[in-house]
């Protein structure tokens, strides 16, 4: 499929518009619609040339409109409809033809199926390259869209959200029966030959057998069974299976679940082996999917940041966003906004308003011109020596530390007054005390 650009200055006028089939009133009332300004500002604004990357440079069937691509994709996610969805739309509702300049078609550009290869042609590209062709299109038009919705640059909300991976939880047994599993599989389709007791594994009801009929007594002997055959498997591949997926995959698996010992056999890793962190294998089927643990739930996949802005009316408009690892933390994503979020040109501050869990460097802030604005605390415990103090809120003093001395208000002269709260909740001074005669107050 060879590329050509679906230029929006060039378009010309068939008889069949579905356009000027309507009546008078119909456009008049389409032209109305929020379909008119995407149609003039937010389509002709879509860059195609950075897609062609994507397609054949040899002449071949042409592909389809990316402009046309990249604009469904944003009013899929405007309107929140699924692939389907926005293909039904754009089939039987002249205001997505018209939005996306496709009135003149004899038939639409989309099928069931066009965005979904769109977006794993473009997955892929990322993949071999590191650069997101979607997220630099769609960002590019962010401008266009605040203009055009009246944003206030100057005030903007972060936030980050898990977002689960479709895959199986998977107990060390199930990831290395499949590992070894889809590897074994991999070498017979190869035609390399295996032993005999390593066939079982490419067996249709095998891993029902292994995993789904397994007796918890069981998982020991299966175990040691699996880590015997990783001892068999690993000279059978060297110098064969280097490029195969499912050898790294089974290779990743081995280092981090398991250490040999002494005489060079395998066994589990543990804690005193050093443990394991949350960039483990969680399942074959997603590699890059991390582990996070958070507000006592398991999440397993990756964490988005997004950025907003937000105008009068209280109309929001997503201005950028990223994705990673959902062991990616806020205090990164924040660093990362900021190193990439270019200088106030009015000189006026910009505000960014977050939870307390996004930090970061005070003097790249400054650089910036950008104030964080935390709306709470994190979620962790306070030390001991700060959670510890009693306070009498009658009296404004304090009336027992840690080291259960009850006249240590006598050591300094504050007025704790304007730091004690309304009611009976936690205190909004936390002091630490260095020396019977010095102390520090912390205002938050």
């Amino acid at each position: 499929m060879s590329f050509v650009p679906n230029d929006v200055n060039n378009e010309q006028l068939s008889l069949f518009d579905s356009f000027t089939g309507l009546t008078e009133r119909e456009q008049r009332v389409l032209s109305k619609s929020w379909a008119k300004p995407f149609a003039e500002i937010i389509f002709p604004a879509i860059d195609e040339t950075p897609f062609a990357a994507l397609y054949s440079i040899k002449s071949s069937r042409p592909n389809t409109p990316v402009n046309v691509l990249v604009g469904a994709s944003v009013l899929q996610q405007l309107t929140n409809q699924s692939d389907d969805e926005i293909n039904e739309s754009l089939l039987f509702d002249i205001r997505y033809q018209y939005a996306l300049h496709t009135t003149s078609f004899q038939e639409q550009p989309l099928s069931d199926r066009s965005l979904g290869r769109f977006r794993a042609t473009c997955n892929a590209y990322y993949d071999e390259t590191g650069v997101d062709l979607l997220h630099d299109a769609v960002m590019s038009l962010t401008d266009e869209m605040a203009r055009l919705m009246k944003l206030d640059h100057q005030l903007k909300r972060m936030d980050s959200m898990m977002v689960a991976s479709n895959i199986k939880k998977m107990g060390r047994l199930e990831l290395l029966y499949t590992c070894v599993s889809n590897l074994v599989k991999k070498m017979q389709s190869l035609g390399l030959a295996l032993p005999e007791n390593l066939n079982h594994y490419t067996e249709d009801n095998d891993r029902n057998t292994v995993i789904y009929h397994n007796r918890s007594e069981e998982t020991a002997s299966k175990i040691d069974t699996i880590l015997k055959d990783i001892k068999t498997l690993l000279p059978l591949c060297e110098g064969k299976m280097d490029d195969s997926s499912e050898y790294l995959l089974f290779v990743r698996a081995i280092k981090e679940q398991t250490v040999t010992d002494e005489d060079g056999n395998y066994r589990l890793r543990t804690a005193s082996d050093g443990g394991m962190n949350s960039d483990i294998l969680q399942n074959p089927a997603d590699p890059d999917a991390a582990y996070c643990s958070k507000a006592g739930k398991e999440y397993r996949g990756y964490t988005a940041n997004v950025v907003e802005e937000i105008n009068e009316s209280g109309d929001s408009l997503v201005t950028d966003y990223q994705f990673e690892k959902n062991n990616y933390s806020d205090k990164k994503f924040a660093e990362d906004v900021l190193n990439d979020m270019p200088s106030s040109e009015s000189g006026d501050s910009v505000y960014v308003i977050a939870d307390g869990a996004y930090t970061c460097d005070e003097e790249l802030a400054a650089e910036k011109n950008v104030v964080i604005v935390n709306t709470n605390l994190t979620g962790k415990n306070a030390p001991d020596i700060n959670a510890d103090f009693e306070f009498n809120e009658q009296e404004n003093r304090i009336t027992k530390c840690p080291g259960g001395n009850s006249k240590l208000y006598q050591l300094f002269e504050m007025e704790l007054k304007p730091f004690l709260p309304s009611s009976a909740g936690n205190m909004m001074l936390i002091i630490s005390i260095r020396s019977p005669s010095k102390f520090t107050g912390t205002t938050i």
